[in-house]
């Protein structure tokens, strides 16, 4: 497949609320609805994609954007599996029972360039089969699932990203794994019950067919000079979705200033 980034792509980074569909494919035929958990074979499948050819040499001017490295010399490459990465559901900010308090977002693969830049491979099923559709630099979501897994073994590290924080949640309990986490819930944690107020008081009048979606706040998103700039560096024909203005938000709870990243369908 060859990758590059189109406007359809952008609207899928947009479209990735957490209140809409998980992620998935900007395909002509609509949204893809991810799987409820990575089983073997779909990491297996995502890392393959993640692999591939035409990935790592859009990867390639990935790394090579900023003139860090020359595009000849980055030579990318995938370590290890690709791993699930989970965001709050909107099923447990409404209450619904039995709902967990995360769901499967995507999965990403680890990508390095040959001068220890670092970026993830963020990997979605397609119409087509799993397929990569967006480059973030840097590797938190590989950071914090070591680090959930540390502090509470067994546990579901995940991402609530109206607020950009991470957590890992288990045994009744939600744990900050980040600054942003600490500020929400404090440096103790909070319980899943007292986890599930917050968000419901922060989230529950932003969900889909709440007033706030049907004003059309949900679901917009930027391409700032800076974006723009990443993709012409990259050579290829692209719209770029860059410091997240196209944040994930939960029914679009509100944008978000995350980390650089190109779009590719």
């Amino acid at each position: 497949m060859t990758l590059r980034a189109t406007a359809a792509a952008a609207v899928l980074a947009a479209t990735a609320l957490l209140g809409l569909a998980p992620l998935a494919a900007a395909a002509p035929g609509g949204p893809v609805p991810q799987p409820e958990a990575a089983t073997a074979e779909h990491r297996a499948a995502a890392t393959k994609a993640a692999a591939a050819p035409d990935t790592l040499a859009t990867l390639s001017r990935f790394f090579a954007r900023e003139g860090k490295v020359s595009l000849a010399a980055a030579q990318p490459r995938i370590e290890g599996e690709a791993i699930p990465v989970n965001h709050l559901s909107p099923d447990f900010v409404a209450g619904r029972a039995g709902a967990s308090v995360a769901r499967l977002e995507f999965l990403a693969s680890q990508a390095v360039s040959s001068d220890g830049q670092q970026a993830a491979l963020w990997t979605a099923r397609t119409e087509t089969g799993w397929q990569v559709v967006n480059i973030a630099t840097g590797d938190d979501e590989f950071r914090y699932a070591r680090l959930g897994a540390e502090r509470l073994p067994g546990g579901t590290v995940f991402r609530e990203p109206q607020i950009d924080a991470w957590y890992v949640a288990g045994g009744g309990r939600v744990l900050p794994l980040d600054e942003d986490g600490i500020r929400a819930v404090g440096a103790g944690g909070a319980s899943l019950d007292g986890y599930r107020a917050r968000v419901a008081a922060a989230y529950g009048d932003k969900l889909p067919g709440s007033a706030y979606a049907a004003r059309g706040v949900a679901g917009g998103y930027a391409e700032p000079a800076e974006a723009v700039a990443v993709a012409e560096a990259a050579g290829t024909p692209v719209e770029v979705v860059a410091e997240s203005a196209a944040a994930l938000a939960l029914g679009g709870a509100g944008l978000l200033a995350l980390r650089r990243r190109a779009v590719m369908a």
